[in-house]
């Protein structure tokens, strides 16, 4: 085929976008079908740049080359592209979710990304509602309500998700004054031999002494089910019944309990009244964008109950909605979408991928029905999305919105501050300043107690804030306890030594993995002693030693009087007690013993309860190990079970069993 083909060239000046990309891709796009489909493009380094998706596959990726971008983002992106990947689907729809999931799960560099929170709390009733009462399982017969994260199965019965904690706790509390069901550990509900201080308040039941029949225990489960689920009307109505039926049996004193929970029912019912509006499940999403940045606001209303909202703040907005706008250009329709409709759209199609979707959501904006339908497709639920609310929905709306534009305010105001300081600190020490959102500082602190279970940290700065994902324990062996400056030495070396090979194999060229560059700043927590020793262990790997900083601390260990020690013989430097840099410095610093000091102390909790001798042993990982400290009340009640009592843990054969009773002596 000739070098490019006729629909690659431009007519403008007879010029080809595509004279920067090799004659294999250009043959794969123009070979491409006009199916419906998602489109990946890959850098040199084989880096997911973009993720997208397309009605006509040939159609969309060949604009991309076909274009003149020009100097804007997405003509900065298509420059970059060496590789395209493409897998073909049934449906627009298909496309669209596949499109979220690439884009949740790879993380591409130009993409709206949201942070994937897999913390949302539940809250779980044990077992399963058929044995409800009917099982030889005490803790399965008065089955248990528990505050819960993770992932959900189907030997219990799961509640959710709440926006947060609270939320499941007040929940909790609210079941218990009404149905009064058990929250304690089947552990402690197996051993109890009078009621605890719960059921003296009438917050429980107390089937651990058999206070209530199984029967009666697992109506009130039902009856909590019921209300979680929104059921409020039918379950009044059941409750009524029962008190009458009571009544008329002359046991008076159970009609009373039944009354007291309708009326604590009620109670909670003319509290929500005026927020519910009858909706069982709604979910109420406000977005708003200013100075560059976005958030997202969801509002959650479950079983009829509004139980609070929570903030989410993409990421690369800027760079994805300059893309979005310059492939949609050819779609009038599309191409008048505004940002904040792009960032809720990418929000509902990447959040309700792992979440469950409620029948209803309400947006601040308008949302393609495209992915609406998608949505139910995915679920197996009709979903509706209603943008202009009336009555108590506005209000929800409104309320989310003020919210939005609070957390955003808050989110600038803390950004505008810390990029402030970032910029002081780079000006303080003489650091480029053009591109400080890429400026990178790692600290180090050494943590131990009289030389016991010496770790070291490594904290991480980059893009103005802490990159908690990048932070590194070292265990420290080898050396005299309670000698800090060959621990420095140690967790140096152990640090920069792949950085230095990296540089070494690059030949001058840069690196491209992030965890091999050196950074712009190497922080040490110590004075002349420590910063010597990282001297030395860079003049070793052939690193650059400028980037070497001690943290002193000044007269009297104050907070604010810290001084600066170069490693390249530059005189100590006091920035001042005011002095935005060091207040950057020492929240680094600070966070570096943070990490530090919590790895050591459970590091030493460990070895001084015994818990490592379990996890030494092959065959015991987490869960066995939970299983017996609970079954046996601690390491010293495994240390004394017998082989027989071992092996009638759950998970624990009796081969395993031998094995712990011989490690344990």
């Amino acid at each position: 085929m000739p070098r490019h083909a006729p629909w690659l060239c431009l007519r403008r000046d007879n010029r080809c976008m595509s004279e920067a990309h090799s004659e294999q891709l250009l043959a794969q796009v123009a070979a491409l079908p006009p199916l419906p489909g998602v489109y990946r493009y890959f850098d040199a380094q084989d880096q997911l740049l973009y993720v997208g998706k397309a009605r006509n596959l040939k159609r969309r990726v060949s604009s991309y080359f076909t274009r003149q971008h020009g100097g804007t983002r997405i003509g900065h992106m298509v420059t970059k592209i060496v590789r395209l990947e493409t897998t073909v689907v049934r449906s627009e729809a298909e496309a669209l979710l596949l499109e979220n999931n690439l884009i949740k799960t790879q993380h591409p560099k130009y993409n709206i990304l949201f942070r994937d929170d897999k913390s949302y709390p539940y809250l779980k009733i044990s077992g399963i509602a058929a044995k409800d009462g009917t099982t030889d399982d005490p803790s399965q017969r008065y089955p248990r309500i528990s505050y819960y994260r993770g992932s959900v199965d189907k030997n219990n019965r799961y509640f959710g998700p709440y926006p947060n904690a609270w939320a499941v706790k007040q929940t909790i509390e609210l079941i218990q004054k009404v149905f009064r069901l058990r929250t304690c550990e089947d552990t402690v509900f197996a051993h109890r031999t009078r009621p605890c201080l719960l059921y003296q308040i009438k917050r429980c039941s107390a089937p651990c002494v058999g206070a209530i029949s199984p029967e009666d225990y697992a109506e009130d489960v039902r009856g909590a089910e019921a209300l979680l689920r929104g059921e409020t009307d039918e379950l009044l109505r059941k409750l009524e019944a029962r008190m009458m039926a009571h009544a008329e049996k002359l046991e008076f004193e159970q009609a009373a309990e039944v009354r007291n929970q309708i009326t604590a029912l009620s109670r909670v019912l003319h509290q929500q009244a005026v927020e519910t509006a009858g909706d069982k499940d709604v979910d109420i999403l406000a977005v708003r964008v200013e100075g560059g940045r976005a958030c997202v606001n969801l509002a959650m209303v479950r079983g009829g109950r509004h139980l609070g909202d929570r903030a989410y703040f993409p990421s690369q907005v800027a760079e994805a909605s300059g893309i979005y706008s310059a492939e949609e250009a050819g779609d009038a329709e599309r191409a008048q979408q505004s940002v904040s409709v792009q960032v809720l759209e990418a929000f509902i199609a990447q959040h309700y991928l792992e979440v469950a979707v409620p029948p209803v959501l309400v947006t601040s904006e308008p949302v393609d029905p495209l992915l609406i339908e998608a949505l139910t497709e995915q679920s197996g639920v009709r979903v509706s999305a209603v943008h202009q609310p009336r009555e108590e929905r506005r209000a929800w709306l409104e309320m989310a919105q003020a919210n939005a534009g609070i957390q955003l305010a808050r989110l600038l105001a803390e950004e505008g501050s810390q990029q402030a300081r970032t910029h002081a600190l780079a000006e303080a020490l003489g650091l480029d300043l053009e591109n400080l959102d890429e400026l990178t500082a790692e600290c180090f602190d050494i943590s131990h107690t009289a030389g016991e279970q010496t770790q070291a940290s490594c904290v991480v700065f980059h893009h103005h804030k802490m990159q908690h994902g990048a932070y590194r324990r070292f265990k420290i062996e080898g050396i005299t306890p309670g000698d800090d400056y060959a621990a420095m030495h140690q967790v140096l070396e152990r640090r920069y030594k792949p950085v230095a090979q990296a540089q070494q194999e690059a030949g001058g060229a840069e690196v491209t993995r992030r965890e091999l560059r050196l950074p712009d700043l190497v922080l040490i927590d110590g004075g002349r002693g420590q910063v010597a020793m990282a001297r030395q262990v860079f003049e070793q790997l052939g690193l650059d030693i400028s980037r070497i900083v001690g943290v002193e601390k000044g007269e009297g260990r104050k907070v604010g009087l810290e001084e600066l020690v170069f490693a390249d013989g530059r005189e100590k430097v006091y920035l001042g007690h005011d002095s935005a840099a060091l207040m950057l410095v020492a929240q680094i610093r600070d966070e570096a013993h943070r990490f530090a000091i919590t790895g050591m102390r459970a590091a030493r909790a460990r070895v001084r309860t015994g818990a490592s001798r379990l996890e030494d042993i092959p065959g015991i990982g987490p869960r066995r190990r939970a299983r017996l400290l609970q079954r046996f009340g601690g390491v010293r009640g495994v240390q004394d079970a017998s082989v027989q009592d071992l092996a009638t843990v759950d998970g624990v054969s009796r081969q395993l069993a031998e094995a712990i009773y011989r490690a344990l002596r």
